[in-house]
């Protein structure tokens, strides 16, 4: 852990009263996370009043050895995935937490887009922004806990009761449940427990939601917080946040304790709601909760994606707090290093956890050899990608799953197949998404296909294993045979959700197909009354904006605040692009970003200058 200086001004008591943390100190290897980071004692602090956290203007950071000690930060929360944010990404904001650590068989590699697309009930929701793939789902859940004893080996545990419940759309849970009963069979909490891990794991939250709702309609089992924490998770993912809102309220008093505020935590995080997730944050520190590595993660993965400068200001209270890091903190604090091309940053987080005995997992591993392989440093992602083969691939084959894609980002055609063939004669089905994604970015296509019919004919596939085909067509812009999947997918009786309609916009848009992407992807929010992901949005974004397309990267950015997403950097990064290319001059950007809170960087600000509507010129001041 990172043994970070201790505030000039000693704290005066446990539970901080802060709007940031202010240390004075000299110049620091966190300089990638901002400058502005510090700890400052609120003017509240009397009062007893937390405030949420916004950002000093006071110019500190942390001490410049990274010496770690016992004080760092964990999480395990998200999507998608890999993202998330982010993404990815991943993923939701929760998926972090579905699966322990500490379970080899369950290590994931942390990349996807963002995690931002959550509040739906369906199974492909997923994340979009990179490393928040780190899944963060769920807070703890019970399920998962029982569930982790089991994941060392190749099988997976199944419940019997989602079975039943999946086979029969058309039955309601209470039907299911009452002939369960009448066939002599036993409803208890670790059956339940089981079921509910296998719809959050296919992302079923409708089902899910419904399940739960009818262990408390029913009386048949005592309800604990943790019921009511992952009550209100599905209720935000499936209903919305406001509707998550008004359940808490709902909640006896003495079940309203830090597992449900975990959930709506995690959830603003999801939603990228910064004002909400400090807030909450902060409620929990009143009520005295004792700190956690879960909340202060979540603060983590929410600035990771919006506000890289508050970063340190959450190291720094977590060292006071003295709340221990996990190794998705890790993983989290690799990853942003890794974003910023801080290459040296990112290893000397590693030399600290070496230094105090702890060893990288799988999933910290594969960060380190994406942005290794990403910088151009080509032996070091080898060297990593090695290790994480520990020897013999055979007797570490839940490495299998992260190393197909990174090998086939390498361009390693040769160790792709010599790990597939580790895989082949019993292949799980991750290790099949993976292979599949895996000869996609080589390339080869036939490959592909061979591993996704074989997956066909080895399990009941959904529209999410249709779509990590129809990402490779996409990709390879082969947009007949995207088409032809398409209608295989619905033949199939496959529900047609957000995630695969991502695909299907970005088939149609790496085809150069933009307005026909567009056109899809409108009628079908309208007709399925669906929350587009904010990737399917962005691709649409990017793609108006580098034709200088001014109107249509405005209606889109209007489109996407109608479905709830919050204005981002990277949103009008794309907008002052569009006006920029279009040589259009931007009559109230300025203001526009200051509504939005909204600070340009240097490029954005290069920008600005040139679309300002009153800029003047060498020529400009001789008319005048």
């Amino acid at each position: 852990m990172w043994a970070l200086r201790r505030a000039a001004h000693p704290l005066k008591n446990h539970r901080l009263s802060i709007s940031v943390l202010r240390v004075p100190s000299p110049k620091s290897d966190w300089s990638c996370f901002g400058d502005n980071v510090g700890v400052v004692e609120s003017s509240q602090a009397s009062s007893g009043r937390h405030p949420s956290l916004e950002r000093s203007h006071h110019v500190t950071s942390f001490t410049h050895q990274m010496s770690m000690g016992s004080r760092c930060l964990s999480s395990q929360a998200g999507a998608k995935s890999s993202g998330e944010e982010e993404e990815e990404e991943e993923d939701d904001a929760f998926s972090e937490l579905e699966e322990p650590a500490s379970t080899k068989g369950s290590q994931k590699v942390d990349s996807a887009d963002e995690i931002e697309d959550e509040l739906d009930s369906e199974p492909e929701l997923s994340a979009d922004e990179d490393a928040e793939k780190v899944p963060q789902n769920e807070l703890d859940l019970a399920e998962s806990e029982m569930e982790s004893t089991k994941k060392k080996s190749r099988k997976r545990a199944t419940s019997e009761l989602f079975e039943a419940i999946n086979r029969a759309p058309g039955l309601s849970v209470q039907q299911i449940i009452d002939k369960w009963v009448e066939d002599g069979k036993e409803i208890n909490r670790e059956e339940i427990s089981l079921a509910m891990l296998n719809f959050r794991k296919r992302r079923m939250y409708g089902k899910a939601l419904l399940l739960s709702e009818w262990m408390e309609s029913s009386k048949k089992l005592d309800l604990t917080e943790r019921d009511y924490a992952s009550r209100l998770d599905l209720i935000a993912k499936v209903r919305g946040l406001h509707r998550a809102e008004s359940f808490v309220n709902k909640i006896p008093e003495s079940f309203r304790g830090e597992l449900v505020h975990r959930s709506l935590l995690a959830n603003y995080v999801s939603a990228s709601n910064v004002t909400k997730a400090e807030e909450t944050f902060n409620k929990m520190r009143d009520q005295g909760f004792t700190p956690s590595s879960f909340a202060f993660n979540q603060l983590l993965l929410l600035y990771k994606r919006l506000d890289r400068k508050k970063i340190a200001d959450v190291l720094l209270l977590m060292e006071k707090e003295n709340v221990k890091p996990t190794m998705l903190t890790y993983r989290l604090l690799i990853d942003t290093k890794g974003q910023s091309n801080d290459i040296t940053g990112m290893e000397k987080i590693v030399d600290a956890m070496n230094a105090e005995g702890i060893k990288p997992d799988i999933g910290a591993q594969a960060l380190l050899a994406k942005h290794y392989a990403s910088s151009g440093l080509i032996e070091k992602a080898k060297a990593v990608l090695k290790e994480m083969e520990g020897g013999d691939l055979k007797k570490h084959w839940w490495a299998c799953q992260s190393l197909l894609p990174l090998y086939a980002e390498l361009g390693e055609a040769d160790e792709v197949e010599r790990v597939w063939k580790v895989c082949e004669p019993n292949p799980r089905l991750e290790e099949c998404i993976a292979a599949i994604e895996a000869w996609g970015k080589l390339k080869k296509i036939q490959e592909a296909e061979a591993v996704f019919e074989r997956m066909s004919k080895t399990w009941k596939v959904s529209s999410k294993h249709y779509t990590v085909l129809l990402k490779v067509y996409a990709s390879n812009k082969m947009l007949a045979k995207g088409k032809d999947l398409v209608k295989r997918m619905a033949d199939s009786g496959c529900h047609i959700g957000p995630f695969t309609w991502d695909s299907i916009v970005k088939l149609y848009v790496e085809a150069g197909e933009v307005e026909k992407a567009d056109s899809i992807l409108t009628k079908a929010s309208q007709q399925n009354h669906m929350k587009p992901m904010f990737s399917s949005y962005m691709s649409l974004l990017d793609q108006y904006a580098k034709r200088g397309d001014v109107h249509n990267t405005e209606k889109i950015l209007h489109r996407m605040r109608q479905s709830g997403y919050m204005s981002r950097i990277r949103q009008y990064q794309c907008l002052l692009n569009a006006y920029a290319k279009g040589k259009v001059p931007a009559y109230g950007i300025r203001e526009r970003l200051k509504v939005e809170a909204i600070t340009p960087t240097k490029s954005m600000e290069a920008q600005l200058a040139q679309i300002d509507p009153f800029r003047k010129t060498a020529v400009s001041d001789l008319l005048d």
